[in-house]
Parts: C-alpha cells; structure tokens; sequence
C-alpha cells in the first residue's frame, strides 16, 4: 500500500470503447503509463478480456480513473461492467479500419446508459496517411453527428510515436469542466467489479464509486448479501486514502465477510432504503437494430451496475425495435437498484444489445398484473411519482428513510419533494401516507361502528381493540393511531375508556325482555336452547345484543356460537361432569347421555365446551378428566 495521498480537488471516471484490436489497452498505457492486461491470458491472447484501470493525472487539481474494456464480442459483458458510471468515454477507432460492429455496439451500450461526454479517438495513427486519415475523421464525424453524446472533436493518436496524446490530454481537461460532479452528500454505492483476498488486509472489494462518501473505520451493507462489514482501509489506485469519495476507483478492505460470500454485481452501500429486489417497474426503448419485439415472457439479460441478471418481461405492451414503452421485470436473482438507474438490455440466445432504459421503480407493488394500472412515466417528477405511490400504497403508507433510493433523489432533498406534494401527504412518525387514504378509511370504519350498533344495540360500543383489528391495508401501528385520531376530530367516532362508539351514543336499556331471556336460559338448565330457537321465541327482539349484555354481567356464558347457557347451570354441569368421570375413569357419550338425562343434542355440545375449557379430554371416543392426564404425565 502507498503512502497516503492528498485527494485532488476535481476527479471524473474515463472509460474505453471500441472494435477488438483497435489499440484501447495501448492507448490507456501510451496515457497513463500503465498495462491494464493483468491476467497472462490476456498477454498470450494479445486481447484484453477483463476489466483494466490505471489513474491519469491532468492537472494538479484533476485526476481521471481510466476504466479499460474489452472489445471483444464474447467479452461485453465485461464491458458493461465496466462501462456503468463512467463520466467521459473515449470511443477508440482504429485510423486503418474505421467503425466497426463492435464500435457500434459499444457506441449504442455507452449512449443507453446516458454518458454525457465523450471524445473520439482515432488510433493507429502512424499506420495512415494524412489523406486516410482525413477521410476517417469525416466518417467519424458524420456518424456521431446522430448521437446523443455530446463529442468533441476527434482526435488522432499513435500509441508508437506519442503523436496526438497532449491533445487528448488537453480535451479531457477542457470536457472536464462541463461535467456535474458527483455528490459527496448522496448515499454511499459503490458497485463491485473484483473481489479478492490480500493477506493482512483480508476481503478487498474495488469499483468506481458511483456516490457518497465512506470512511476508516465506518460500517457498509453488502447486498444482496445483506451483511454489514466494518472498512479496514481504502485505497485510491494503490493509495492509502481515509474516505472513499464519488468518481474515482476505489478498492475497499472489508472485515466481517469471506472473499466467496462476494461477487461481481454485489453492492455496497450505506444508509437507509437500499434492498435488493426481484421486480423492477422500468422505461425501456429498443434500438432500431433490435431482432424482434419486447413482448410479455421475453426473457433477457439486464445489465445494471456491474451485475448481470436474467429476467422476463412481464403484462407489458409489445415494444417495437425503436420504440420506447414500460415494462416491468421479474428477475431470475436479487438486483441492487435505485430509482433513475440507467441499464441495458441484451437478448437471451444469440446475445446482443438489443435496448435499455430507466429504472422507474426498484420495489413495485402488487402483482405483475397491477403494471397497467399504475400511473408511471418516465418524464414524472419526483413528487409526481411520489404521490402516485402513496395513492396506491393506501394505508400500508411509505417510509420516509426509503424516499432517497427508491426516488433515486439525495436524501437532503427528500423535504423539498414532500413539500411539493404538500397537503395530499400525512406523515406518521416513520411512515407516510395519502390524506385521501386516511379520510375513506375513515369513513369506511365509522360505517362498522355503525354496523356495531346495530347489532349489538346492549353494548356500550365497540371496543376499541376490535375497531384497530378493523383497519384495513396492513397498516403500520403509527398510521392506525392516524386513522382513530382523524375520525375523533372528524367525530365519526368517540373513544371513551376501551370502547369506540358514535358521538352522543347510548345503548338500548336492557329492560323486560332481558330479563326475560335470562329466566328462559336459567330454566332450560342443561336443555341449552340455540340462538334461532331463542329468537323465534323473542320476535323483533335483539336476542344477540341481549345474550352480549347478559354475558359482559356475567349471568350467562357462550357455550359456543349458536348456545348461551346460564352461568350457574355451566358450573352445575362441570360439577357433575368431574364426579361422573372420576367415578367411572372415563365415560363415553352414550354413558353420560343415561347419566344426566339428555339428547346428544344437548349433551355434545356441553362435552365440546368442556374441552375447550380444558375440564375434559377426549380419548377415543370416550371422555376423561383433563387434570388427571396431566397429573399422570407428570408422575412418568
């Protein structure tokens, strides 16, 4: 490891694109000095297959990391490992040759992910002469007149003679002033591209840091692993550094994580909100090249960060090659994204680039079905989308601490964007949530009250722990406290003691006919009457509400939904039910039945309560007394 270094004012990621054999490992040396060919493969082979980086310093204040990528097509995926959060890219042309397929695929690969500045090199200049070479710059210019990048003009290098390199030296200084620097203030990502052992430093983790800041000593989260590990060290190409900070290589040793745990395509990250997820809600748009259409079950391969997951497209409209539409996707394994994410697509069998998009969405709810009915747009703001999520989350609501990832916005920004959407927000305490949600539910629970009322005209109200139970939508316990408070200002209902009630609610005085009930239950004794029976013989009474009265007093008990039985004759049948069976050991229905005088239909059900209170136990078809199995289990 290096001595610590100062960390220069201005850093950007540079990255390489180009045809096989167009000279991008030679000019990154010619550059910066140093052989991104790490693997002997790639030396015997004469091609670049992995990844390759090397610092280039510009200036005092400026210093690019240069990210070198293979050209060869069975490599892209490696290159678009490395392509992802790079700020300028250097389409590499060979002087000789000219555009070729894979400088087209990786020209599409860098404009899908929206890198905003780029320079066109033309190498191999010692092999042309000035004539060609002219030709080549027109070619050149003509065909990125029709990108989206912005170019600057291309310049002509020869990796042999040093021709040209100043010049490119001095383009990358000139661009760099046009590009946004990337915020410290943003949560710390860093997505992996190589994960290796080094001894007395333990697991190192290296990429380009795409946002935030981590420091010595400071704690990240691995996903989709989900672990914590404590940072020993970071290192700045070869440096000894004591913050990670956004646009620059870094290589983090990690401690509390094994080098086999990782991979290429993890991530790690710091604060709240980030999860890994298995469906994204995206914008997509399909090069003109593309084969064939996107329709619903496309399989394909998203490349987002430096992972690589297969996925299906999923109730998405067909999208035509050159067309734009939304697609949702369920991955084949967890994915680490944020909302604004850029990622390509490429197809599952033959494998090209066939498209990209925007992540609009990395934790979608519902089923896949619920895609055509969200409201989402690739143009939406943030307190657009926003809004639109707290509608459709209802009372589930939205966590606050999540807004930062899921937006894809900075966390300091998450104020401004709730102002925005302004009075349609409620917030309880971690959780947000839609006024609009919170007032129908407000008025569906104060119809339940209501409905209580009715039926159970005797009680007092609802208890207040069956009107919670009532909220629906899976709601937080903070945002059901919301609801129960709004419908008391609201005065859809009142809360007095443990029970929810109308305001001004009074119940129904328990008069003759209560009493009535009473006596009818204390006569039947052991012969329990049902519900309907009781109700044929109290007509255009409130026989439940009744029976729920006299059982919240105590003189009647619930046998089970459709019986009520008088208490005293409840303890007159347990009492006799324990002397029968400590005579007899055990008894059988029919015994019991001759015992005390009754049907099977009175009898079952007094045998069933009795279980359910723990006096008896079945065994077989004969009944035993429940304290004696105990007591003799114990005595084993």
């Amino acid at each position: 490891m290096g001595p610590p270094v100062t960390a220069p004012a201005r850093r950007f990621v540079i990255g390489t694109a180009g045809h096989i054999d167009h000279g991008k490992t030679a000019l990154v040396k010619a550059l910066t000095g140093v052989d991104t060919d790490r693997w002997e493969e790639e030396k015997r082979r004469g091609i670049t297959i992995d990844l390759g980086f090397a610092p280039l310093p510009l200036a005092d204040d400026l210093l690019a990391s240069v990210v070198d990528v293979p050209g060869h097509e069975g490599f892209v995926r490696n290159m678009l490992a490395g392509a992802t959060g790079i700020d300028v890219v250097l389409l590499v042309i060979a002087a000789d040759e000219g555009f070729m397929p894979q400088t087209e695929e990786h020209l599409a690969i860098v404009e899908l992910l929206q890198v905003r500045r780029g320079v066109p090199v033309l190498t191999k200049r010692d092999t042309v002469d000035a004539e060609w070479l002219e030709l080549m710059r027109g070619e050149v210019a003509a065909r990125l007149a029709r990108s989206r990048i912005r170019w600057e003009p291309a310049v002509a290098t020869s990796a042999v003679t040093g021709e040209g390199l100043d010049e490119l030296r001095a383009a990358l200084r000139r661009l760099a002033t046009d590009l946004a620097e990337r915020r410290a203030d943003d949560l710390f990502r860093l997505p992996v591209d190589r994960v290796f052992a080094v001894a007395g430093a333990g697991t190192v983790v290296t990429g380009s840091t795409w946002s935030g800041s981590v420091a010595v000593g400071e704690a990240v989260r691995l996903l989709p692993l989900d672990r914590e590990a404590r940072v020993r060290s970071i290192e700045v190409h070869g440096h000894a550094a004591d913050r990670a900070a956004p646009g620059r290589r870094t290589a983090l040793a990690l401690v509390g994580v094994d080098k086999e745990e990782l991979a290429r395509g993890d991530v790690a990250v710091t604060g709240k909100g980030w999860a890994a997820t298995m469906v994204l809600d995206v914008a997509v748009e399909l090069l003109p090249a593309a084969k064939k259409p996107l329709v619903s079950r496309t399989r394909v391969r998203v490349h987002l960060g430096t992972a690589e997951v297969l996925a299906r497209a999923v109730q998405t409209r067909a999208i035509g090659p050159g067309e734009q539409g939304l697609a949702r996707f369920i991955l084949e394994r967890p994915l680490v994204a944020r909302g604004g994410d850029r990622f390509v697509l490429r197809s599952f069998s033959p494998v090209t680039t066939i498209g990209g998009g925007v992540v609009l969405d990395p934790f979608p709810p519902g089923r896949p079905g619920r895609l055509r009915q969200r409201r989402l747009a690739a143009d939406q703001t943030a307190a657009e989308r926003f809004a639109a999520w707290a509608d459709e989350a209802g009372l589930a609501g939205l966590r606050a601490s999540d807004l930062a990832v899921r937006l894809g916005i900075l966390p300091g920004d998450v104020s401004g964007v709730l102002a925005e959407a302004g009075k349609r927000i409620v917030a309880s305490g971690a959780w947000l949530m839609a006024r609009g949600a919170l007032a129908a539910e407000v008025e569906r629970l104060a119809a339940v009250v209501e409905d209580h009322h009715h039926v159970h005209s005797l009680d007092p109200g609802m208890s207040l722990q069956a009107l919670r139970a009532a909220v629906g939508g899976s709601a937080p316990v903070e945002v059901i406290d919301q609801v129960l408070d709004l419908g008391v200002r609201k005065r859809a209902w009142e809360i007095v003691g443990s029970v929810a009630r109308q305001p001004g609610w009074t119940p129904v005085e328990a008069g003759g006919g209560t009493a009535a009930l009473a006596q009818r239950l204390g006569a039947a004794r052991w012969q329990v009457p049902t519900v309907s029976e009781l109700e044929r013989e109290f007509p255009g009474q409130a026989v439940r509400a009744m029976l729920a009265h006299l059982a919240r007093g105590g003189g009647v008990e619930s046998v089970d939904q459709e019986r009520y039985a008088a208490s005293t004759a409840l303890a007159e049948f347990r009492a006799a039910l324990e002397a029968a069976l400590k005579e007899l050991g055990s008894a059988t229905p029919a015994q019991l039945k001759d015992r005390f005088g009754l049907t099977r239909k009175y009898l079952i059900p007094l045998l069933e309560w009795a279980d359910r209170r723990g006096i008896t136990r079945r065994e077989g078809d004969a009944r035993v007394l429940a304290v004696r199995l105990t007591a003799g289990r114990d005595g084993l």
